[in-house]
């Protein structure tokens, strides 16, 4: 009897037993579940102020100062600084809120100032600098893995600050990547209750880090964006202003007929071609090539085409105004950019053109030969260099006008070396003679036609692909 009795009283207690285990067991996990919950409610926290970090647009500097508070807020630590590491491969602080000890020891040189103690860390932290792999911190910047360090003191790798304020406790370090991409190290110091870091601290700082990469690498893409668009709207407007300045008609003069193409490679282009009436049966015509591409290389050339048109009116010799556009240009053309050009004038009246070059493509005249009757192709040259690109002197020696006979069914053709240098796909070029078999093929036509046949003479060689240049071609007939 007293078997049964003492055996019940066993159950008893073994039941009693297995159900506080479970309870204490039920209450761990939930206390589990519930830190996890606050860890996941930390990182929403901590993700949306990134976002909106990012919304607000702030620059680098300050995104980096926004993802410390943030994360001293988040992990209740005491300090916590960012090194981002440079295109040289060192590690500079960037971000530092509290007062988190700087990765080496301070010079004797330097004291502390109580009052400004923090701005004094800060101003070290951001003017010291040391190689990827030294420290804690270079360590996890050269491997891509965090540390969690629970006991500085023991670590050799922790600074020994005389300052009892900068003394290390506990340490977590994390790098914040992108696309296994390194952009810094996000290192949070000595938590606020005065434990070492947990295992949960250290997961948390890891979250944390991963979403500042992700809201870095978002603000720099916006970034890129804006800028972008900036740069699109900026091309859009130089485009504009460019159109604006090339001619939209073709001066009507007697026994003379005029076409012009112009295409550019990119948005904006630095080639000019422009079209001017100097008189009643005079016409001044102009193709022109800036050096470079862009919103630089078109501003030069509107200040060009305006610079010209000042000018040509006062002179009947196409050298001297090239000389005179020389010495106007030259010195507000910063080193490395020039401009070649041809000009030349086409006197209806007298039957002749006059052409000056200044460094650019040989002109290209047909013209019928008296003793076959036949269209004979010639390059004219002179000589010449291009505007900007020598001394003044030295280019008024060389310039030079050359003179030719212009009669009915003579056609001239000046155009810019994109159309010459047009490549196929073995890399060969369009070059002068097949320009001037084009010339010949078309020269029965108008204008217009002669420049139609020239450009398909060019797409039937060229390459399919993305123009390499620009082209620009212009072709005055006498009629």
């Amino acid at each position: 009897m007293m078997f049964f009795v003492l055996g019940g009283f066993l159950g008893a207690v073994l039941v009693y037993a297995l159900y506080w285990r479970a309870q204490k067991e039920a209450a761990r996990l939930e206390e589990e579940k519930q830190a996890l919950m606050e860890e996941r409610q930390i990182v929403l926290n901590y993700m949306h102020t990134m976002v909106d970090a990012v919304g607000e647009r702030l620059p680098r500097e300050e995104l980096f100062q926004r993802i410390v508070h943030a994360a001293i807020l988040s992990t209740g630590a005491l300090s916590a600084c960012i090194f981002e590491k440079g295109a040289d491969n060192m590690m500079r602080g960037v971000a530092v809120e509290g007062l988190f000890p700087p990765h080496r020891p301070i010079p004797d040189a330097q004291r502390l100032k109580l009052g400004s103690r923090a701005r004094f860390i800060e101003e070290v932290l951001k003017s010291e600098s040391f190689p990827v792999g030294e420290g804690v911190v270079g360590r996890v910047a050269a491997t891509g893995r965090g540390e969690l360090i629970t006991s500085a003191a023991a670590d050799p790798r922790i600074v020994k600050h005389d300052d009892a304020a900068l003394m290390v406790r506990s340490v977590i370090a994390a790098p914040i990547t992108v696309r296994q991409r390194l952009i810094g190290v996000l290192c949070v110091c000595n938590a606020s209750d005065g434990l070492p870091f947990t295992e949960t601290d250290y997961s948390l700082v890891e979250a944390l880090a991963e979403q500042a990469g992700l809201a870095v690498h978002n603000a720099d893409f916006l970034a890129l964006q804006m800028d972008k668009q900036r740069f699109d709207l900026d091309l859009a407007l130089a485009s504009d202003v460019q159109q604006m300045l090339l001619p939209r008609s073709m001066p009507s003069l007697p026994g003379l007929d005029i076409d012009a193409r112009y295409l550019a490679a990119q948005k904006v282009s630095g080639d000019l071609y422009d079209v001017f009436k100097l008189g009643y049966d005079r016409v001044g015509v102009a193709v022109a090539d800036v050096a470079g591409k862009g919103i630089s290389a078109s501003l030069l050339m509107a200040i060009c085409r305006t610079t010209l048109r000042q000018i040509a009116p006062l002179h009947t010799s196409p050298a001297r105004v090239l000389a005179e556009l020389n010495r106007s240009l030259a010195g507000d053309m910063r080193e490395g950019m020039y401009i070649t050009m041809t000009y030349a004038v086409v006197d209806s009246g007298r039957n002749q053109v006059t052409i000056a070059r200044a460094g650019h493509e040989l002109s290209l005249v047909s013209r019928r030969d008296p003793s076959t009757g036949s269209y004979v192709s010639e390059f004219v040259g002179s000589e010449g260099m291009p505007v900007g690109l020598v001394e003044v002197e030295l280019f008024d020696s060389v310039i030079e006008d050359k003179t030719l006979e212009f009669h009915h069914g003579s056609t001239l053709v000046l155009y810019t070396d994109g159309l010459t240098e047009a490549p196929n796909a073995q890399g060969g070029e369009f070059g002068g003679a097949r320009l001037a078999d084009a010339l010949r093929a078309g020269h029965t036509g108008s204008a217009r036609d002669t420049n139609s046949t020239i450009l398909a003479a060019v797409d039937r060689f060229a390459s399919p692909a993305a123009l390499r240049d620009d082209y620009t071609l212009l072709t005055v007939k006498r009629t």
